[in-house]
């Protein structure tokens, strides 16, 4: 009968790694992305932030077009080509995204250090940390998506999934309560007669509008880790975000594809377009 001991002894070794990178990696969640850790990271934000923060929202679809374009290349046979549209940097980056990169960077040598990190090339591991800051991004434009249909909720009982369709109420009664305010009678008999009467709604209102809600939007999604961090590592999608990140270099994958976040962030878009066509549409 063969020795078995030295394939159990391997096998209670890799184990052990393995216990220890899900010690190192749910310590680095805590610290990074918990309470104290995102407050830390988002005092980076603090300045040129505030203008890449809109930009990078005006540049998320050329950024989903470029990685769908990779996914059918590479569907079609062209992996170099692909691996080349995959790497390309579409959206600015921000100071905080700097920041968890580098410490993400940081962490990964740390395991390198303790004999615990992936065999990976350096360029492997760039571009695999790179697409996970952006899936970061992609989840603060979708909390700030939550807000904004909260805000819809609350304060007209109506689907709003972007400022475009939130536009239009906000616009509507911004100028309702103008009117009542100048009506020459008193706002008492103001209130009643644009009851009856709607205000007239330039579109030179609804554009200023748009234009004032998705700055405040690229003001909330700029801190919206704030929040959602600690969610986050609460839920364990941060943990389980990393792990994904440490299997596909564990595995040697060049590329991830289209990260599911960053289709559910422009699903978000599409549908705030839906919704606004569908009110313009209505009359």
């Amino acid at each position: 009968m063969a020795d078995l001991r030295p394939e159990i002894t391997s096998e209670r070794s890799a184990a052990q790694l393995q216990q220890r990178r899900d010690a190192a990696l749910r310590r680095f969640v805590r610290q990074t992305f918990g309470f104290r850790g995102t407050l830390r990271l988002h005092c980076a934000a603090i300045g040129l932030d505030l203008l890449r923060a809109p930009l990078n929202l005006l540049l998320a679809p050329v950024f989903l077009a470029v990685r769908l374009l990779a996914v059918l290349v590479r569907v079609l046979g062209g992996k170099r080509v692909a691996g080349w549209l995959a790497s390309r940097r579409i959206l600015l980056e921000t100071a905080v995204a700097g920041e968890v990169r580098r410490w993400t960077l940081r962490f990964l040598g740390e395991l390198r250090v303790d004999d615990l990190a992936p065999d990976a090339s350096a360029e492997q591991i760039e571009h695999a940390v790179d697409d996970y800051v952006g899936t970061r991004g992609a989840v603060a434009e979708m909390t700030t998506t939550l807000f904004v249909l909260l805000a819809g909720y609350l304060l007209f009982h109506a689907a709003t999934p972007g400022v475009l369709s939130l536009a239009g109420p906000v616009a509507e009664l911004r100028a309702h309560r103008s009117a009542v305010e100048g009506f020459p009678l008193g706002q008492g008999l103001g209130r009643l007669y644009y009851g009856v009467f709607p205000t007239n709604l330039g579109l030179w209102r609804v554009v200023l509008t748009a234009l004032a809600l998705a700055g405040l939007g690229a003001l909330v999604t700029t801190f919206a880790g704030v929040l959602a961090d600690p969610v986050q590592v609460a839920t364990g999608t941060h943990r389980r975000r990393l792990q994904r990140l440490l299997d596909r270099l564990d595995r040697g994958e060049d590329g991830e594809g289209l990260p599911r976040e960053h289709l559910m962030a422009r699903m978000g878009d599409l549908s705030d377009l839906a919704v606004s066509l569908l009110r313009i549409l209505r009359g």
